[in-house]
């Protein structure tokens, strides 16, 4: 989940070209799948538990078994390490990570999130070698798709990333995602939607773009949009208005930001069918 959001690279607009030019159609190829249309998912980083009566659609992070409740997206952190596995990570790969004089880079929005060296060719083939495998292990355990976070980590890099770089890293996760069965989401970035779908994502998860105003750039790109909003953004007022709104994705779930278990203190979890 990433804070921050950059100045528009590609515009929506150049969506039928990109998918002419490359002969993307608006439905998978290859023997994955969509997720279901039906209106009530959930979004469950936070922890896994049982969601609400009607939901088909759940995305839980890579270590959690999936729900088994219709469709299943599995989180993949693909630009940052999740700070349980910082130290590790940076113990076993530290040329995959981008260094300053104080050592790795973390995130300044999510503390103890590193930030992968996407620069090179050889680094991004080195990262797609380290990735490849949690987007197998998702494949593995029974997952549908797979979506891949951070991949606007350029905008927090301190000019050592580019687009272009997270954009080819991107590319290759699709590859392996498609390979392993998978679908794939992209996450965030708006501005990179015309080209990641012309590049064979299938669909988006979006964190905030009702608040933000960027659902369009998504539904304009993709067949199925999975949006997640927060109480401390949106809140709830926000909330009822743009499950009100025609033009709003089909499939929206209002969250708390930390994504906290019902056991847990602050957990709020709604969607627009209620």
């Amino acid at each position: 989940m990433s804070p921050d959001r950059a100045v528009a690279l590609v515009l929506p607009s150049a969506l039928a070209t990109a998918l002419a030019l490359t002969g993307c159609s608006t439905a998978p190829s290859g023997g994955w799948e969509l997720p279901p249309t039906a209106p009530a998912f959930d979004y469950q980083l936070g922890g896994p538990y049982a969601p609400a009566p009607g939901v088909e659609v759940v995305v839980r992070d890579r270590t959690a078994e999936p729900a088994g409740l219709g469709y299943d997206v599995c989180y993949v952190n693909g630009f940052q390490t999740q700070p349980q596995e910082s130290a590790a990570f940076a113990a076993d790969h530290p040329d995959l990570l981008v260094q300053t004089g104080d050592g790795p880079l973390a995130d300044p929005g999510w503390p103890g999130e590193l930030l992968f060296d996407t620069s090179t060719a050889a680094r991004r083939e080195a990262l797609a070698d380290v990735v490849g495998p949690w987007i197998q292990g998702c494949a593995d355990d029974g997952y549908d798709a797979v979506e891949v976070d951070n991949l606007d980590s350029w905008t927090r890099s301190g000019g050592a990333l580019t687009a272009e770089h997270n954009a080819a890293l991107a590319e290759e996760y699709a590859e392996l995602a498609h390979r392993a069965g998978l679908a794939i989401a992209q996450k965030n970035t708006p501005e990179l939607a015309a080209r990641l779908r012309a590049a064979g994502y299938d669909f988006a998860v979006s964190e905030s773009c009702a608040a933000f105003d960027e659902c369009r750039s998504y539904l304009d790109a993709y067949p199925v949009v999975l949006d997640v909003e927060y109480t401390d953004e949106l809140g709830e007022a926000g909330f009822a208005q743009l499950c009100d709104d025609p033009d709003r994705p089909p499939q929206v779930v209002l969250r708390d930001h930390d994504l906290l278990t019902p056991d847990d203190g602050g957990h709020a979890s709604a969607t627009c069918d209620g």
